[in-house]
């Protein structure tokens, strides 16, 4: 990957120069390649990313454990990656991915399994999509 800091060559440019943030990380945003449904959010470093497009398979950098992680290496809900986008200036990545099982660590199919609706002057959450696909008390013991 270049280091490349040209705006021109970055947004128009056909070299991937992933521009990293502060602490050294990209967002990425992974959906179902099949349905086009968001399934997560997170972070990739250097690495991860380069593990990602090594392999096909999808790997995060976790900012709470500081550490890099295969999706899938614990609890088998693997994620195989059909398409990896980036935006206009680099910035995040978007990845299509065949997912098998949950995408999220609660079990569910997607992280976004609660719906943001304005209430008395504020907001209130609803469930939609919740369904849990397995036990993270089971698949997380430690």
């Amino acid at each position: 990957m270049s280091t490349s800091t040209t705006i021109n060559e970055r947004e128009e440019g056909l070299v991937f120069q992933p521009k990293f943030d502060a602490s050294g990380l990209v967002t990425c945003v992974a959906t179902d390649a099949a349905t086009g449904s968001v399934l997560m959010v997170a972070h990739m470093n250097d690495e991860a990313l380069r593990k990602t497009i090594a392999t096909g398979e999808a790997w995060y950098f976790s900012r709470s454990r500081n550490a890099l992680w295969r999706k899938g290496e614990t609890s088998g809900q693997t994620q195989r990656v059909v398409e990896m986008r980036t935006d206009c200036d680099q910035d995040a990545v978007w990845i299509r991915v065949e997912q098998t099982g949950a995408a999220c660590h609660t079990g569910r199919h997607s992280c976004f399994y609660r719906k943001v609706d304005a209430a008395d002057g504020g907001a209130r959450l609803s469930f939609v999509d919740a369904d849990r696909q397995f036990d993270p008390a089971q698949v997380y013991r430690k």
